[in-house]
This record gives C-alpha cells, structure tokens and sequence, in this order.
C-alpha cells in the first residue's frame, strides 16, 4: 500500500511536466480513482485510508486535508512530510499511475466529482444508502469500491 501523500505528489508531478492544472478536488478525486481502479485490477487496497464518503463526494480525509490550503486555486509545489517529500518509488505503481493521469488529466475537478456522484456508484450507496448523509461522513467500503471498478472493466470488453 502507497502513503497517499505519496500518490499526490506523483500527480503533482505529473500535472507540473504535462501543463495541466491540478486543484485540490481534482486531485483528490484522482487519488480515489486510482485507489478504486487498483482494488479493481489488483484485488487489493491501493491506501491504507479508508475513503469516506462526504456531501461532496468520496474524500481521502489525508488528501483533502493536505491540500485545502490551495482552495479553488491550482497545486503549486509537492507536499513535504516532515523533512522528506513522499515519492511513489516502485515502477509497477508508476505505471499504473501514468495510466490513470493520461486517462483522467482531461477532466476538471468538478467532472471528476459529478463522475463519482452518479447513481450507485460507491459514494451514493454509501451516502444515501449507509445513512452517510445523516452521519455527515461514512466509510465506503472496498467491497462496494472494487465491485463497481469491476464493473466498469466488464462493460469495457
């Protein structure tokens, strides 16, 4: 399992090479994303957060944490952890990342959320079906995470 700050800055790194502006809600739907698309392909947990589900979508509390400092406004530099800047370091985690970006860097924050706000996907199971919305904040289980990015890897054949 990857540091999810880690997971960030590789995306931070990424947007900074490619030119593509990177906000604090694109950047932590894309974390969530990963996170669902390796539980998908892997069968196992990308983070060791759990995700929660949250009235504006699913959320790495880690992640929305970190860079809520930025607001609206574009990511500007990495993330330091102490005196270390947490890094992605093995290839096999890269690539898949690299995946991920070059699929999803197009979109903005605001489509990344409507994508993960759809009817059944994990968030609104979680948030209206798991008494998220009353709770103000839930725990969306990798089961229903790994189950739908499954899903989608069906509907792509």
């Amino acid at each position: 399992m990857q540091n999810p700050i880690a997971i960030a800055n590789y995306f931070i790194k990424r947007s900074m090479a490619d030119g593509t502006e990177l906000t604090p809600m694109k950047l932590v739907k894309l974390v969530y994303i990963a996170h669902g698309w390796y539980l998908a392909l892997k069968g196992e947990p990308l983070l060791p957060e759990a995700i929660e589900a949250w009235k504006y979508g699913p959320v790495v509390s880690k992640v929305y944490h970190t860079f809520k400092k930025y607001g609206r406004d574009c990511i500007t530099s990495l993330e330091y952890q102490g005196n270390n800047i947490p890094d992605v370091t093995d290839s096999e985690t890269t690539t898949f990342l690299d995946k991920i970006w070059d699929v999803y860097k197009k979109y903005t924050g605001l489509q990344l959320s409507t994508l993960t706000h759809q009817p059944n996907t994990p968030w609104d199971i979680a948030w209206n079906s798991e008494n998220g919305c009353n709770a103000k904040s839930v725990i969306i289980r990798n089961e229903l995470i790994e189950a739908h990015y499954k899903e989608k890897i069906v509907v792509k054949k």
